[in-house]
């Protein structure tokens, strides 16, 4: 126990480590931008006097490190600043939409995660079968597929010419939870199918993999069915690998929605990083990739914590 909380505390130390490097490399990628931000937002026509007033008002005319570094502390206590669009708090922005990507992302995962996991015990069980080659192959043409276009596909299919689902996802803050489901269908669907692929084809892998172990063929010759020796022995030493590509996934679930949710209009932290960078907004893109970087290095650190808890073997150095 002791040696699984020191691995504990040093993923979480080297997980904040890396955060803070995030950190500075949006802000730098920020500063890094062409052109003058006062001047986009007062147009061509603004005076150079209202262009310095409007720099100092904003803090433009301060050192960048002094201004990353009230950002950060801002970050610390939860202050993410004001968007410069409609000068509302950022949080206040930020809270609706990041509960609609992650509802997005519930519903892919419910989906998801058990048909890829289900697909890849069957792949393995009927292996070199028909059937594991068809779902190869359906499997890496959704993984070549690019997002923005198995997303157009299942428009025209599901929603323009079968009509059973809205092309445009309309949900407002009072949406019900069904109808929330039902407008969700059609991008959670699209996630479904590019994360479902990597998570069967690793369940497949790492079940054959296993399959030529000792203890595999001490069952086999104990006459122990096919099917109970991949579910009852093979599959629990194959957790490690399962559950980290699974988490990994899932945080692809979140940080890579941004193409779905613009293809469907879906109001998630996607949509309102796009709409940002055209609107120059650059407090709030800071923020929505701020987040995204958290969620993915939090999920990331998940799936290697959750992999040594499911094979303690990997805490001792080989």
């Amino acid at each position: 126990m002791h040696a699984i909380i020191k691995m504990i505390g040093q993923r979480l130390a080297l997980g904040l480590l890396t955060l803070l490097v995030v950190s500075a490399i949006i802000f730098g990628a920020v500063e890094l931008l062409p052109g003058d931000l006062a001047q986009e937002i007062l147009g061509q026509g603004a005076t150079p006097e209202t262009v310095a007033q409007l720099r100092e008002d904003l803090g433009l005319d301060r050192p960048a490190y002094i201004r990353y570094f009230e950002w950060l502390g801002g970050i610390t206590t939860l202050d993410l600043g004001t968007s410069l669009a409609n000068e509302r708090e950022i949080s206040e922005l930020l809270g609706t939409r990041l509960y609609n990507t992650l509802f997005l992302a519930a519903i892919s995962a419910v989906m998801a995660v058990p048909l890829a996991i289900g697909l890849g015990l069957l792949a393995a069980l009927y292996r070199n079968s028909i059937f594991d080659r068809a779902i190869n192959i359906v499997t890496l043409s959704t993984i070549s597929t690019p997002e923005f276009f198995v997303a157009y596909i299942l428009v025209l299919w599901m929603a323009v010419i079968t009509g059973w689902f809205p092309a445009i996802s309309n949900i407002s803050p009072d949406t019900a939870f069904w109808d929330h489901v039902y407008r969700s269908f059609l991008p959670a669907l699209t996630l479904t199918l590019v994360v479902t692929a990597h998570m069967m084809r690793m369940t497949r892998a790492a079940i054959i993999n296993l399959l030529n172990s000792p203890f595999i063929e001490m069952a086999t010759l104990k006459g122990v069915a096919k099917r109970d020796i991949i579910v009852k022995h093979a599959l629990p030493n194959a957790w490690a690998p399962i559950i980290n590509v699974v988490v990994l996934n899932l945080a692809y679930l979140i940080v890579g929605v941004v193409v779905v949710e613009v293809v469907f209009v879906y109001p998630g932290m996607g949509q309102l990083l796009v709409d940002s960078v055209s609107k120059r907004d650059f407090p709030v893109v800071q923020a929505c990739s701020l987040i995204f970087a958290v969620t993915y290095i939090l999920l990331n650190l998940t799936a290697d914590i959750l992999s040594i808890l499911t094979n303690p073997r990997l805490l001792h150095p080989r």
